[in-house]
C-alpha cells in the first residue's frame, strides 16, 4: 500500500511516477486535484517545483502515479557559493 500524498509533501519525481520526468524533479505539493478523473493509480496534484536550494520556480499541475513518487524529509543541503566575508577594518 502507497502513502497518500498531502498538502505540503515534498517529492521526489522520477521516471518511476510518470514517463513525462526524463529528469528528476523535486515539489513541494499544493493539493491534490481531486475533481479530475483519471486512470486507476494515477492522479493529478498542483505543486511548486523546486531548485536545488529549495525556492519555488515554477507553479505547475502534474499527473503521476503515486507508486513511483519518492517521499523527501528535506532538500539536500545546497554546497555554498558565497564567500566568508573578510573583515576589513574601517578609518573614520
Amino acid at each position: 500500500m502507497t502513502r497518500s500524498i498531502q498538502s505540503g509533501d515534498l517529492l521526489r519525481l522520477t521516471r518511476d511516477a510518470s514517463p513525462q520526468f526524463v529528469r528528476a524533479v523535486t515539489v513541494r505539493v499544493i493539493r491534490v486535484l481531486v475533481d479530475r478523473h483519471t486512470y486507476h493509480g494515477w492522479l493529478w496534484i498542483e505543486c511548486y517545483e523546486l531548485a536545488p536550494n529549495g525556492d519555488a520556480v515554477a507553479r505547475r499541475e502534474l499527473y503521476l502515479m503515486p507508486a513511483g513518487v519518492r517521499w523527501l524529509t528535506a532538500l539536500p543541503e545546497p554546497t555554498s557559493r558565497r564567500r566568508p566575508a573578510v573583515a576589513r577594518r574601517v578609518m573614520v
